[in-house]
Formats: C-alpha cells, sequence, structure tokens
C-alpha cells in the first residue's frame, strides 16, 4: 500500500508543503482570521490556500481601545481580498483606553482629548475599509456592527462639534453612508442586519435602499444611534414581511408599529429587544408608545413573543408608562449613573410578569463615589422586594445586583427560594450588608456563615462577585451583547 502521507507529514516525515491543498484549508478553517493572516506568510503555497472562498464565510473582528491605527492595514487587506466572499460579518469597536463615563467631558483632559481624536481618525478609516470591502459582495448574509458609544457620542447623543474638529465637511461619514446604503441596494439575501451606534452610518432613510429581495428575506433587524428621527421608518417596516427579531430605541416603538406586526402579512415576532434612554426620553416622548391593547394583541399574533428591556438612567416614572401588564417580559438590565430603581417598580415587575421574567439585572455606577452608602430597595418595608421578586418569579433563572444595599438574611432566603434553577447569582461583595439583630444568632464568621447558606440554597458553591468589573461594562455595549444572544436562533 502507499504510504499514508499525511500521517507522515504529522510525524515529521515529510513537510508540510506535502500536504493537500484541502486539509491545508481545513486546518486554515479552525484558525483565526489574525492567526490565518499569520499562517499565509510561511511559504507561497500556504498563501495559495488563503484565498479559498470556504476559509471567509464567517468574520469576527474586534477593533479599538486606542488610538494606534496598526491594525487598519491588516484590516484594509482582509477585506480587500475577501470582503466579496464572507457570508457573515461581526464587528465590534472597544472604548478608547481611559473613559471614565457620563460626567467627563473630553476637553477635561487634554491627554484623553489627543486620544479620542486619534481614535475616531482611525474608526472612520476602518468602516471605510469595511465598507468598500462589502460593497459588491452580493450574498451577504448577516451584517453586524457595533460602534463605540463612549468616545463618539456624549451623554448618548451625538456631539457633531466634537466630530467636525475630525472629519471636516462630513465627508468621510457621507461615503460611510452612501456605501452602507449600495450595500443594501446591491444585497440579495441578507436575513441579519444590526447597526449599534455606528455615528452617523445609518440614516433614517437607509432602509429605503433595501433590495426588495433582501427585505423579503431579512428576520432580524436591529438599528440604534439614538438619533432623531427613528431609524426605522413605518412605512420601511411594512416591507419586512418575514421578520422574527427586532431590537430598536423603546420611544421608537410605537403603536402604529405594534400594530402593523400584529398584523395577518407578518410573520409571528419571536424576539423584541428595547432600548430605554433617559437621555432620549426629553427629546423623544414615551406618548406615542404601544397601548395595553396593542400588546394583547401582538401577543395574540406571536405567541412565543419574548421581550428584553434595558432601562438606561431612567426615572421610575418613566419606565412605569411603558411597562404594560401584557408585554411579555423575559429579561429586565437596570442601569443608572444618577437614578435609582425604586422598590415600586421591582414590585410592580415581579407582579405583572411571575410566568415570563427569567433574567433581572439590577446595576448602580455613581458618578460621584463619594455617595453617602448604597440605595436599599427594602428600607421602611416589611418584605424585600427582591426577595419577593424571586419567590413570585417562578422562572428565574440570573440575578445581577451591584450597587444596591443587599441584605445578607434576604440573599440567604433569595437562594432558598429558587434554589438550583437560580443559575446566575452575582451580587458584588461591596452591596452585602449585614443586620446586626442578626449577627446576634450567627455563632461563625458572618460572611463565611453566608458563603454557607447560599451555597446551600443553591445547592452548589458560591460566593460574593469580587470583580465588579465583570459586570461593569459600558451598558449599551451589554444590550447589544444580550440583544445578540437573545435573538439568535431564533
Amino acid at each position: 500500500e502507499p504510504p499514508d502521507t499525511t500521517a507522515m507529514a504529522l510525524c515529521g516525515g515529510v513537510g508540510a508543503s506535502a500536504l493537500p491543498s484541502e486539509l491545508i484549508v481545513h486546518i486554515f478553517s479552525f484558525l483565526s482570521a489574525r492567526d490565518k493572516l499569520r499562517a499565509s506568510a510561511v511559504c507561497a503555497r500556504w498563501r495559495e490556500c488563503l484565498f479559498y472562498p470556504a476559509l471567509w464565510t464567517e468574520l469576527r473582528l474586534s477593533l479599538g481601545g486606542g488610538p494606534g491605527p496598526e491594525e487598519t492595514p491588516k484590516l484594509e487587506f482582509l477585506m480587500r481580498k475577501f470582503g466579496s466572499f464572507v457570508r457573515e460579518l461581526q464587528l465590534e469597536f472597544a472604548p478608547v483606553e481611559g473613559y471614565l463615563g457620563p460626567g467627563r467631558a473630553a476637553e477635561e483632559d487634554a491627554q484623553f482629548a489627543g486620544r479620542w481624536r486619534d481614535a475616531l481618525h482611525t474608526y472612520l478609516d476602518q468602516v471605510l475599509f469595511v465598507l468598500r470591502g462589502l460593497r459588491n459582495n452580493r450574498n451577504l448574509q448577516k451584517l453586524s456592527l457595533y460602534g463605540d458609544t463612549c468616545i463618539l457620542q456624549e451623554e448618548g447623543i451625538l456631539d457633531r462639534g466634537h466630530l467636525g474638529q475630525v472629519d471636516q465637511a462630513g465627508k468621510k461619514i457621507k461615503e460611510i453612508q452612501l456605501l452602507f446604503e449600495e450595500i443594501l441596494a446591491n444585497s440579495r439575501q441578507v436575513k441579519w442586519l444590526s447597526s449599534a451606534f455606528m455615528l452617523g452610518m445609518v440614516t433614517p432613510s437607509s432602509l429605503s435602499m433595501m433590495s426588495n429581495l433582501s427585505a423579503s428575506s431579512l428576520q432580524h433587524l436591529s438599528l440604534l444611534d439614538s438619533q432623531l428621527p427613528s431609524l426605522v421608518p413605518f412605512g420601511e417596516l411594512e416591507r419586512l414581511h418575514s421578520l422574527r427579531s427586532l431590537a430598536l430605541d423603546f420611544c421608537d416603538f410605537t403603536s402604529e408599529m405594534c400594530r402593523l406586526l400584529s398584523g395577518r402579512d407578518h410573520a409571528p415576532l419571536h424576539r423584541l429587544s428595547l432600548l430605554l434612554s433617559g437621555a432620549a426620553v426629553p427629546d423623544k416622548p414615551l406618548d406615542a408608545t404601544p397601548s395595553e391593547g396593542d400588546w394583547k394583541a401582538l401577543v395574540r399574533s406571536s405567541a412565543n413573543l419574548r421581550v428584553y428591556v434595558m432601562a438606561l438612567d431612567v426615572p421610575s416614572q418613566d419606565l412605569l408608562r411603558v411597562l404594560k401588564p401584557s408585554l411579555p417580559l423575559e429579561r429586565i438590565h437596570f442601569d443608572s449613573y444618577s437614578c435609582c430603581a425604586s422598590e415600586g417598580t421591582v414590585e410592580l415587575i415581579s407582579l405583572q410578569y411571575p410566568k415570563t421574567l427569567t433574567h433581572f439585572i439590577l446595576m448602580r455606577d455613581p458618578v460621584e463615589r463619594e455617595d453617602a452608602g448604597f440605595p436599599d430597595l427594602s428600607d421602611n418595608r416589611n418584605e424585600d422586594p427582591l426577595v419577593l421578586l424571586a419567590w413570585r418569579c417562578t422562572r428565574l433563572s440570573l440575578l445581577v445586583i451591584h450597587g444596591y444595599t443587599v441584605w445578607a438574611h434576604n440573599l440567604i432566603a433569595i437562594s432558598r427560594l429558587r434554589g438550583s434553577n437560580l443559575k446566575v447569582l452575582a451580587v458584588s461583595e461591596e452591596s452585602i450588608d449585614f443586620d446586626q439583630d442578626q449577627l446576634v444568632f450567627v455563632e461563625e464568621d458572618p460572611v463565611h456563615n453566608l458563603i454557607k447558606e447560599v451555597s446551600l440554597g443553591l445547592g452548589r458553591p458560591w460566593h460574593p462577585m469580587m470583580d465588579t468589573s465583570v459586570v461593569l461594562s459600558e451598558p449599551t455595549q451589554h444590550f447589544y451583547r444580550e440583544m445578540q444572544r437573545f435573538s439568535e436562533g431564533v
């Protein structure tokens, strides 16, 4: 029998150049985009294998994090060579280093302002290379883009003054908008379209450029940019008959849209992700959002609909206006710098959504670090609203809390109520407090006792969350990623 050349190559009997091209391509398929490019520099044969279209059907890129443009030439090469092959492209820009959150303008720190300008220059160039590479791709099926809200926007609203310092006369932004529209016009089978905070790339007229073929095949749409007016005009939504997943600004989700999606001409909606930003509410009133009757009609036509809501620095009175009883809420995320969730809001959620709620995240990262303690939702109450939430919401599987006081005995009660069904219980160490009256009955160290009792309640080892950076991600980035997971597979 002839010798097994593949086995010999792997054992060092012959050089790697003896491997069949198909096998080299198969091995390359397990590498990241960056490692593929490195491997292609080994020899001419490997470089030839790099250009097989089958290697570039899916591309996931993460860029940014600083002003350095060293990745730009690699990105330009990647998109120029393979942009017409890719079927799924996911691109995410990381925040510029040094960003400290709302309340800090770039001009307050000359060094940060310089990094901001450099990062914005790099960002615009990189977006242009990506879109230029895709402009002739007629078989693109999934396009998912996330920009950098930290450096590109101030308080959630695009600051055109800052942008003018870098892109004079808006030439680059205009080219970006035109390229995006060209991609939508040339596409024939886009099923997933997502753009979040891509610095003016999407305009209210962008969707009108989408080809009829892609409009009829589109199953997921997510357009977020905190701009006026809505990026998803009602007239364009009428064309999207196959839509099964939608994500947009809560203020832009109107009664008219809700009724349209309830119609017989549209496929049942399975996932709806809504971002409610307190910074946008003054310019985007909530008066036009769906009524209780609108939600009932939508649920009747979309029996499997589940909703994910992030409330970002939203006063409780505004949130209570939009959380209607018939809204099929599965996940809710409170995130704030200045506003606090009220005990009444938490109790309303537990009363209205006991059969649907699975994820509850309560985050507060105050700008003023000298704040006097964390707010206590159980203050002046017989029953803690978080304990009531765990008791009423029988499907609760994830509970994350930081920036609010959680009493140790209530945390033990929550673990016992939900037990092993509570897959994630993450509470920051600094949020946990101990009732001195309760400590009278505890003989051992109270922290050790808490860990032991919660672990027993959950049926697995548990510890307080020590590293809050795990949960203190940029809120809109968290929304984007959670929305992706929430909608994939529908």
